[in-house]
């Protein structure tokens, strides 16, 4: 029943197929975005084999080390976090510096190492604390409930998610800037009374030292809740109509409180995925027993594999409600087209992926499927 509330959108029912896409792309523009979509599939799939082999090795090599730290349960706990958590990011550096070579080799952005590594930093801090919190929270719980730890520290979890999506309102804002031009501040205010948000603050990040590509997204809630715009949206000179559509789903997603509703599901699903990860550990000593921290992180990971499609699934109904919420706030379907269509000469998403990227891989709707929603939107508002 919670879920089935969760995953409720406003969208009504809607026949977004068939739709051709050499309708709207030409040729040459479809074989860039498969080849670059080739490339990035790649990357992906040996990043995810080689992360997994390192934590199987991990697992299997680390807790030998255990017993001669001396440290106790807690302090052994934070170091074996730590040593899996950097040798996960020294294993994935050289695909994402790849990755950052192949978005310039297509022209989407410089190959800046330097910056590249200041935004992967800024981002991998706050995740490292959150991750060793925890970390501390799982060890010490299984050490004092034992065979009932997961429910205390699952329970934990959620309050630390909950107290991180609410903070990164605020720190995803710092460094930002507001909106310099009159006519947008207008219309977001405009935008803000239709969508019932009045008050939430759009601001620009500056990312074009990085990248060519745009987007925008929502993070925080409650007071904290701020709409970031990235100034590529400015320096691509999107059309003001366009420009309204961004923010219109960003506010969609206010509206809608995705982010609420994302703790939620977290609350639903960290409490058997704990359990999983007791049950595997188990022979072992289970979680008391900080040796089995690694083997923690690969039954982990293995998971949010298995499970990624169906995380995505939510993900593209929460994308595909803030479309709908934009068009009935902007009314102005030929804009939303449009600028979807763009998206497939700026980031080079590719319109109508293959079926294991969609399922893996794609967090929103694909480019004709929200090409397509345009169409059925203006087809049930036809005067």
């Amino acid at each position: 029943m919670c879920a089935w509330l969760l995953a409720r959108t406003s969208v009504p029912s809607l026949h977004l197929s068939g739709v051709d896409q050499d309708r709207f792309f030409g040729r040459a523009l479809l074989s860039r975005t498969r080849s670059f979509t080739r490339g990035e599939d790649a990357l992906w799939l040996f990043s995810t084999l080689t992360s997994l082999a390192a934590l199987a090795i991990v697992a299997w090599r680390l807790p030998r080390s255990v017993a001669g730290m001396g440290l106790g349960r807690i302090g052994s706990a934070v170091v074996l976090a730590m040593v899996t958590l950097v040798t996960l990011w020294a294993t994935e550096l050289p695909f994402g510096i790849a990755d950052l070579w192949w978005q310039h080799h297509y022209g989407l952005g410089p190959f800046n190492v330097g910056a590249w590594l200041a935004s992967q930093w800024s981002a991998l801090a706050p995740a490292a604390i959150g991750i060793l919190l925890a970390v501390v929270l799982l060890v010490g719980c299984a050490g004092r409930f034992r065979s009932r730890w997961w429910v205390p520290a699952g329970l934990s979890i959620v309050a630390i998610a909950s107290a991180f999506a609410f903070v990164s309102g605020y720190l995803d804002a710092v460094g930002t800037q507001p909106l310099h031009d009159p006519v947008l501040r207008s219309d977001v205010r405009r935008l803000e009374r239709i969508e019932h948000v009045t008050g939430t603050p759009v601001r620009v990040q500056a990312v074009s030292s990085r990248t060519n590509q745009v987007n925008a997204f929502t993070e925080g809630f409650g007071p904290s809740t701020h709409v970031v715009l990235w100034n590529t949206l400015f320096t691509q000179h999107f059309p003001r109509r366009e420009l309204n559509v961004v923010i219109a789903h960003e506010l969609g997603h206010v509206r809608s409180r995705h982010i609420v509703k994302a703790i939620g599901w977290a609350a639903l699903t960290v409490l058997p995925t704990l359990l999983l990860v007791g049950l595997v550990t188990r022979r072992r000593g289970g979680l008391a027993n900080p040796a089995n921290l690694p083997l923690a992180f690969l039954v982990l990971a293995v998971l949010a594999l298995v499970t990624a499609p169906a995380q995505n699934l939510v993900s593209r109904r929460y994308e595909a409600e803030a479309d709908w919420r934009a068009l009935n706030a902007t009314r102005d379907p030929v804009a939303a087209r449009r600028l979807f269509e763009s998206f497939a000469r700026t980031s080079l998403e590719q319109p109508n992926p293959p079926l294991l990227d969609y399922l893996w891989l794609e967090n929103h709707p694909t480019l004709m499927q929200r090409i397509a929603m345009t169409r059925a939107w203006a087809s049930l508002h036809r005067p």
